[in-house]
């Protein structure tokens, strides 16, 4: 039987991703796109990668919206194994999960390929008794215009069922369907795709959200400092470090540890996470920062406000990462055409 697989948010990751699995010949992967549909749609996605080259991936479907992807469900009769979800994270705007409405069977497993924590919530409410897989990568991809793809580096996508409370044991039908997609994954040639238990994926995502808080925000509020440089400053090194040891410590306690296991895991110190940065010489700029200058929504409650907010649940707190919170929260409102003190934001 042929396996399905529906990206949803057919961006630079969630097509990079898509188009390796697209590779295996008893793998159909179908796009739900948004700004990129009629591109995609003419001419398919046009990857260019140093690991795998330069190919054309040509979706077996090409949705410009959810409407259309349900009324071909409906009369194709498909059944979605995998979703994989890639959209960027903005509950203060919309909420996702309402996509998948009407797509989403007993058989289908969600994939979240997405930034930030408490991800998978909305998911789960509204789909209380469908398998949700985790995610968590550090490819770097870049869609310069709609349809072409640009690989740049790294490939790895760490995937783990979630599982509510973190219950250790999971269950059997998640943990084959990630197995599964893993898999799925490797013989396209992503050959460090791995598979996490349910915790160990938790700390993943900590670990990740570290690198982000850090990196993406002091980005933009410092002007457009590339990754690189940003390490490289004295002054700014140390405050990224005090902002990953921050957000690693806080998610050691919110997960049950009093430290985070670094060593258990094969996780990278902030030290070892910065001299990787300082050896990518390529003048590179986090995601949020082309949002900022683009004028698009940035992923800032995802990846700060969110964090805040569960740490103080845990009668935590978070001073750096709540004040990059505060002012780019802020910044984007003003960028945006807000003003402060008119009441709430």
């Amino acid at each position: 039987m042929p396996t399905r697989v529906l990206i949803v948010g057919a961006g630079a990751i969630g097509a990079f991703f898509g188009s390796r699995l697209a590779t295996l010949p008893q793998v159909f992967v179908s796009a739900l796109c948004r700004s990129n549909y009629n591109a995609v749609k003419a001419n398919g996605l046009k990857v260019a990668s140093p690991n795998f080259g330069e190919y054309v991936f040509k979706p077996e479907f090409t949705f410009d919206s959810p409407d259309q992807a349900r009324r071909v469900t409906r009369e194709k009769k498909l059944t979605w194994d995998y979703m994989l979800v890639a959209t960027k994270v903005l509950p203060e705007v919309n909420d996702d999960s309402k996509l998948l409405e009407g797509l989403v069977s007993d058989e289908t497993g969600i994939v979240l390929v997405q930034n930030g924590l408490g991800i998978e919530k909305p998911y789960r409410k509204r789909f209380s008794s469908t398998t949700i897989l985790s995610a968590v990568t550090i490819a770097s991809a870049v869609q310069p215009e709609p349809g072409v793809i640009t690989h740049n580096r790294w490939t790895r996508l760490s995937v783990g069922p979630y599982i509510p409370d973190n219950d250790a044991g999971g269950n059997d039908t998640a943990t084959t369907r990630t197995n599964t997609f893993v898999k799925l994954l490797q013989d396209g040639g992503i050959a460090d795709a791995i598979a996490y238990p349910p915790t160990s994926l938790q700390f993943l995502r900590w670990h990740k959200l570290a690198i982000n808080a850090a990196i993406n925000a002091s980005s933009v509020l410092s002007g457009g400092c590339g990754n690189a440089a940003l390490a490289n400053d004295p002054e700014l090194a140390k405050h990224l470090r005090g902002v990953m040891e921050e957000v690693l410590s806080t998610g050691a306690k919110v997960l049950g540890h009093d430290t985070f296991p670094f060593d258990n895991l094969g996780f990278a110190t902030p030290e070892q996470v910065l001299a990787s940065v300082r050896r990518n010489t390529s003048g590179s700029r986090p995601s949020m920062w082309w949002d900022w200058v683009e004028g698009r929504k940035m992923e800032v409650e995802a990846i700060l406000g969110e964090p805040v907010r569960v740490a103080r649940k845990h009668d935590v707190e978070m001073p750096r990462v709540q004040s990059l919170y505060a002012l780019l929260r802020m910044a984007q409102v003003k960028r945006d055409g807000g003003m402060e003190g008119k009441g709430k934001l």
